[in-house]
């Protein structure tokens, strides 16, 4: 390839500082790449993508708000800025930006990008007038009050790209704007296009740049190609901006080190009419290419590489040259800057990148890396309000706000649908329900125990081919030919997007017919809480209430043996042959409570199964009385246990579990206790509860923990996924957690644990109270075959919000999977089937 050289005039200036990069200025390595072929630095920057970042593009949903187009600098390509006279007024108020911030929560944003002219007060006086009438000294003060009122009123995230700033600026952007950028452009002093542009001086920028920084500011720069540099030039502009990360890193805990540069920029020059620079001849399009590829093997692999798909005709040769971000794509507004260039359609855009073997995922405006990293985890901080030391890199402000937009790996939730701040009030009547209700606007996107519609994902009939060269398609593909999948390969399963989740669900679901055949299974059960009182302190739970003397909201009740032996006689009577016994763990209980309850039940109705007390209450009361484990368990079982449920075990991790229920049993207490119960025959379920503060890992941990305990016992009859019902939950309310797993996620549980178990556990449940009908039916083509119980007087999930009722019918079962072609079967507890 010959290498092309675009001239364009430059400024004569005698300016003494050096303009041009000259190629033996450069060390040979960079040196090398300026005649290097164009193929060979492609695959070379391909390879480091691939393995840094997998087969995983991402773009940030966003809406564009242009703040002023009022500007001081005069640039030769630029056709955003404005002269005063051709503006209705020189900045947007407050109403037109909540305006367009609104409309991009209805769409489903994440992002809301403020662009603006930089310091346009010492150019115009108008602009002075308008934010001294408005009572703000700056235009950067004027960005940090919007910032503050978008987030607030709608949620989306500020991106403030507000151009070279002071320290001191930056610094006042910080709480309101979780990562900030300004693109670099080049080290050119020289070009005639910044002629009338004294903030696009090099050292200025770059000053910028070292500030964000000192101040652990995620950070968004990059170059403009095509401007009239050289090669030699853009390598210095990359390597500054390479220098600049390396030098401001933060080591962690761990040993980790991490740089404020969270992505560069590589934009190509097109010429627009009525500027400057109209007549020049556009970046061509190895010249672009070029500069890409060679931006990847001179930046750190884990700095994230991007380029604008609406500035090319064809975009895919981009993800060829080793991007993995599209940047910002929004569904409301137009690009501002590039105005003659439309955002490509969302599905386009995913058609593109799956047609290069990858996967696209939507974003927050920082990367994951900054918000769920091992030592920073922003959920995972165990003080009781939120530490400023825990995560340098995103003020305390943010941290709620971010993580309410977060899936499980730090990216955005990927549910279609509003995203609202979610504002709640006291409940007047709470009964058995949550104690608070939800004012102001509603999301639509799917949650767990909402009414919502879960988005369709998994559909009848799908047959989905994914790149044999993906991660997933590796991980299948080996368990298929009898390899168990470990660690790593359960988080990666996680990771997947597209086609890659559909891949997983009909693997799983073709494991599910193997195992147990095409029958759903259900059990005829009620359930009885027979206290809400709790001395725990469980932070995710909404249903627990302290004694009356503790004044806490709610009532709290204890029902009487009488009582529990006639809930379980009215259950007999209605066709159920199993109670299940769960409740808080009331300050007055001795270990003999629980003995009495199961022999009330059993005197009063000596065929029913009692599936009993979790972990948590079994410990207690071995503790209580004194006794061990086992010899309390078979105290039980003489009394009438039959069966454990697999609660309490929430994330079987102990990180996880110091956020979320720091008093309770410990992962090895918990394993311990199933152990113990297997050991004298009492078989027992497992558990998770996932969508709350934990991440992939610690779900791949908790199976794996489990799974090593069923291959000692074979005690485990079912694995059962229970997603983080948020809106009433403590820790949400409190604002410590997400809310709730996304769908995606919801089907990759289900799915994961039937390939994660297989062999060893055949059954596979869906929570219908948790996820509802409609979300019921996709699991059930994701590898799962029962929809557990009828759940009469279910009220903890309604305790945290929940709102798909207490109870289920055998007819209501039927509606559920009729449209599925599958029968529907009735079981006991151990999964035997019932005659009809």
């Amino acid at each position: 390839m010959t290498r092309q050289r675009i001239d364009i005039q430059l400024i004569d200036s005698g300016d003494p500082r050096i303009t041009l990069t000259q190629p033996q200025d450069l060390p040979e390595d960079l040196r090398a790449l300026i005649d290097a072929p164009l193929d060979e630095l492609k695959a070379r920057a391909r390879a480091i993508r691939d393995a840094h970042h997998g087969t995983r593009v991402t773009f940030s949903p966003k809406v564009f708000i242009p703040l002023t187009m009022l500007c001081r600098d005069s640039c030769g390509y630029c056709t955003f800025a404005q002269p005063p006279a051709r503006l209705e007024s020189p900045f947007l108020s407050p109403e037109e930006v909540l305006k367009i911030a609104k409309q991009g929560a209805r769409n489903g944003c994440h992002e809301a990008l403020f662009t603006l002219g930089e310091a346009p007060e010492e150019k115009y006086q108008v602009a002075r007038d308008w934010l001294t009438e408005h009572g703000y000294a700056s235009t950067v003060e004027y960005l940090a009050a919007m910032c503050k009122l978008v987030l607030e009123e709608t949620g989306l995230l500020p991106h403030a790209n507000a151009g070279a700033l002071s320290k001191e600026e930056l610094a006042s952007l910080r709480p309101y704007s979780p990562s900030q950028g300004m693109m670099v452009e080049t080290l050119r002093h020289d070009l005639a296009c910044h002629r009338g542009a004294p903030d696009k001086d090099p050292e200025r920028r770059l000053a910028t740049l070292n500030y964000a920084g000192e101040l652990h500011i995620p950070f968004t720069t990059g170059i403009l190609v095509g401007l009239g540099e050289t090669r030699a030039d853009r390598i210095a502009a990359l390597v500054a901006i390479r220098d600049s990360h390396n030098t401001h890193k933060v080591v962690e805990k761990s040993g980790t080190s991490r740089g404020h540069v969270q992505e560069v920029i590589v934009q190509n020059f097109l010429p627009k009419p009525r500027t400057g620079m109209q007549h020049e001849d556009p970046c061509p399009t190895d010249e672009f290419l070029w500069s890409i590829a060679v931006a990847r093997l001179i930046l750190p692999p884990e700095i994230h590489l991007q380029a604008p798909p609406n500035l090319s005709d064809d975009f895919a040769p981009l993800l060829d040259a080793g991007i993995d971000d599209w940047g910002g794509v929004s569904p409301v507004t137009a690009d501002h800057v590039n105005p003659e260039r439309p955002w490509p359609d969302l599905d386009i855009l995913k058609t593109v990148t799956e047609s290069r073997g990858m996967v696209l995922a939507p974003r927050l405006t920082l990367y994951p890396e900054y918000i769920v990293s091992k030592d920073i985890s922003l959920s995972l901080d165990p003080a009781r309000s939120f530490n400023v030391d825990h995560n340098p890199w995103i003020d305390v402000n943010l941290r709620f706000p971010i993580l309410d937009r977060s899936d499980a790996e730090g990216l955005g939730r990927d549910d279609p649908g509003a995203i609202w701040p979610e504002k709640v009030t006291a409940a007047d009547v709470v009964l058995d329900g949550a104690e608070v209700v939800l004012v102001g606007h509603r999301s639509t996107q799917w949650y767990s125990g909402s009414n919502n519609k879960p988005p369709l994902i998994i559909a009848a009939g799908t047959r989905t081919l994914i790149d044999p060269r993906s991660r997933v398609h590796e991980i299948i593909e080996g368990h298929r030919s009898g390899q168990e999948i470990g660690e790593q390969e359960i988080v990666d399963l996680f990771r997947a997007r597209g086609p890659e989740v559909l891949a997983i669900a009909e693997y799983a679901n073709h494991l599910r017919e193997v195992a147990v055949g095409d029958q759903v299974t259900w059990v005829h059960n009620r359930n009885i809480n027979y206290t809400n009182v709790c001395t725990f302190k469980c932070k995710f739970c909404g249903f627990s209430k302290g004694p009356l003397s503790l004044n806490l909201r709610g009532t709290p009740y204890l029902l009487t043996l009488e009582d529990i032996a006639q809930r379980a006689v009215e259950a007999w009577n209605m066709g159920a042959t199993e109670v299940t016994l769960q409740g808080g763990i009331h300050p007055d209980f001795d270990g003999d409570y629980y003995w009495h309850v199961t022999q009330a039940v059993k005197d009063a109705v000596p065929e029913m199964h009692v599936h009993g007390f979790t972990a948590l209450e079994i410990t207690e009361g071995a503790k209580r009385n004194g006794e061990d484990l086992h010899s309390y368990l078979t105290k039980m079982k003489e009394a009438g246990l039959a069966s454990l449920p697999g609660t309490a075990a929430e994330i079987l991790d102990d990180e996880a579990r110091a956020v979320l229920c720091p008093d309770k049993v410990n992962t090895e207490e918990w394993l311990e206790c199933h152990r113990v119960a297997h050991e004298i025959g009492l078989h027992s379920n497992i558990t998770i509860m996932y969508g709350s503060v934990e991440h992939p890992e610690h779900w791949a941990r908790h199976m794996i923990r489990t799974r090593d305990l069923q291959k000692i016992t074979g005690g485990f009859t079912e694995f059962i996924p229970l997603p983080f019902v948020h809106m009433a939950s403590p820790i949400y309310l409190q604002k410590r957690s997400r809310r709730g797993p996304t769908f995606r996620e919801t089907i990759l549980m289900h799915a994961i644990g039937r390939v994660a178990y297989h062999g060893l556990i055949d059954n596979v449940q869906v929570s219908w109270v948790k996820i509802g009908v409609e979300g019921a039916r996709q699991l059930l083509r994701s590898g799962c075959n029962d929809i557990g119980g009828t759940l009469m007087d279910e009220n903890i999930s309604r305790a945290a919000g929940a709102n798909h009722g207490q109870k289920m019918s055998e007819d209501s079962f039927n509606a559920l999977v009729s449209p599925l072609g599958r029968t529907l079967a009735q079981r006991n507890t151990g999964y035997q089937l019932l005659n009809a």
